[in-house]
């Protein structure tokens, strides 16, 4: 590789890279002291869409038009440091990621929605519904356990701790600079790895890593996404992590869908499956086969489908 190709993967990317063309509308929305950008198609019921690491609003493109048509109002939001969203140093607590979601909520003029999240952005939303379940009308949630049942698991479960191992150098100071280097390579090989088999060998899967890649390579978006992770390992030693771990033990009084894949590394089965204890409302636990860590991405139909009958 040309020392001028070495400068070229490395080098910034300008935040109009996430704002692809397409049936949506892209906004910029001001909720709980920052600007979120949005991705909005339809109108009728709100379903908010949350992304996880290390996406943006784009993994949604497939279930915006899905839910369009089926007389939703869809928003796919870039997260807090993520994307074409403000990036502030701090903010990355699960308190003011929960409050982020309620705000954005607020902000786009409905006084409830479904929230759906994936991997990262389902333990937002699982946060969202327990500390605000008067916004949160339904939930559906993939990928991810609730809070405290993946703390229990990360504690007494040697396999789930052999599963999280990648997320524990992100506590390393200056990690995102690694994660990012020649390209954002270290991203693409962890988005494999958490990759279903069969997905990752067709060319959605490559757009989609190339997409996630350069959008992590967004000034200050690797750090931020880092400050999530480490506020999450770091607040459990500190009085903060206590408040909101105990916050959380709020049980789920909204209807709940949670939809896991079978081959997911990374959140497995069976810490995922033991989050149904927390929900004392509706409650309905499904397993795809053949599916990895990103099921919005591997199985987008039938994760629109599910949204669609869930939200109904």
């Amino acid at each position: 590789m040309t020392e001028r190709s070495d400068r070229g993967l490395n080098a910034p990317v300008d935040e109009a890279c996430v704002l692809t063309d397409g049936p949506w509308t892209h906004r910029f929305v001001s909720a709980n002291g920052s600007r979120f950008h949005v991705a909005e198609l339809g109108s009728g019921p709100l379903v908010v869409l949350l992304h996880g690491f290390p996406e943006f609003w784009w993994a949604w493109h497939e279930q915006l038009p899905l839910l369009a048509d089926a007389g939703f109002r869809a928003v796919a939001v870039d997260l807090r440091g993520y994307g074409a969203t403000d990036k502030p140093p701090r903010g990355y607590d699960g308190f003011t990621l929960a409050a982020d979601v309620v705000g954005l909520i607020r902000a786009l003029g409905e006084r409830s929605a479904t929230v759906v999240g994936a991997g990262a952005g389902g333990l937002i939303a699982w946060s969202a519904a327990a500390l605000h379940p008067k916004l949160v009308n339904r939930l559906v949630v993939l990928g991810a356990a609730h809070p405290l049942r993946l703390r229990t698991a990360l504690v007494a479960d040697a396999a789930q701790r052999r599963a999280g191992r990648a997320l524990l150098r992100f506590q390393l100071p200056r990690y995102e600079h690694v994660l990012t280097r020649d390209g954002a390579e270290l991203a693409g090989d962890l988005m494999r790895s958490w990759t279903g088999p069969s997905f990752r060998q067709t060319p959605a899967y490559e757009e989609y890593e190339a997409r996630c890649r350069e959008a992590l390579r967004i000034p200050q978006a690797a750090f931020c996404a880092m400050e999530a992770y480490r506020w999450a390992f770091r607040s459990t030693l500190r009085l903060h992590g206590y408040r909101f771990i105990r916050a959380v033990r709020q049980p789920i009084i909204t209807p709940t869908l949670q939809l896991q894949g079978a081959l997911d590394p990374i959140t497995l089965t069976a810490t995922a499956q033991g989050s149904g204890r927390y929900v004392l409302a509706d409650y309905e636990w499904h397993l795809i086969e053949d599916a990895g860590h990103f099921l919005h991405v591997e199985r987008p139909d039938l994760v629109a489908g599910e949204i669609i009958r869930w939200a109904k």
